[in-house]
């Protein structure tokens, strides 16, 4: 076949249509708008839920529940196995967002990093790495401390303005929220309030 030879496929570009040029057209006179109305003026377009007037569908359902995504905190993501595949990093050393950018990996430091706990079928870590990073899995952490690196965990945005610390074997929140501000109890008080509960029951059933 030559480029000579190539032809337009039929029906590929849809022809022009001049509106207003006549009623022999069948798009002549109102062009397609129809006779008067708030759809035949300039300007006539409305909002996609708008239904006239009457209450829109949207604002006659209830509400239901609650949800967090305005505020949640969107991660740049990297696995272990992919730091440890790259040539930069094959034999240990510094990982942080800066390297991992310069090393192709993420795009940029304008979100949080988060690192990973799959190798990708290796079954240990062999490499010492010093992962600096926004937040790091549990397991990261069990192959980094295995193979004689060390992991130092920035915490996000929300964890600095709450006062984790998430290096410490307690991340309470040192900051107050406006719950515990209010008077009410955090999450661990909760549960050890829960727990001093069931062991009193315990005590109480093994007195009688």
């Amino acid at each position: 076949m030559m480029i000579h030879e190539i032809t337009v496929v039929v029906g590929r570009h849809k022809g022009r249509k001049r509106i207003g040029r006549g009623r022999g057209s069948g798009v002549g006179k109102t062009s397609g708008r129809g006779h008067k109305g708030f759809g035949s003026r300039s300007g006539s377009s409305t909002k996609a839920a708008f239904e006239g007037g009457q209450m829109p569908l949207f604002r006659r359902m209830p509400k239901r529940g609650f949800t967090n995504a305005p505020f949640r905190t969107l991660f740049w993501t990297v696995n272990l196995g992919d730091i440890v595949a790259h040539p930069e990093f094959a034999k240990g050393g510094d990982v942080n967002a800066e390297k991992l950018v310069r090393a192709g990996l993420i795009r940029d430091t304008t979100r949080p990093l988060k690192i990973l706990g799959d190798l990708k079928g290796a079954e240990k870590l062999n490499v010492p790495l010093k992962i600096e990073a926004e937040r790091v899995s549990g397991k990261v952490r069990e192959l980094v401390d295995a193979a004689g690196g060390s992991v130092h965990e920035l915490g996000s945005r929300r964890d600095r303005v709450r006062g984790i610390d998430r290096n410490s074997p307690n991340p309470e929140p040192k900051n107050l929220t406006k719950k515990l501000r209010r008077g009410g109890n955090s999450k661990a008080a909760k549960v050890a309030r829960a727990e001093k509960a069931e062991k009193a029951k315990k005590n109480d059933k093994q007195d009688a």
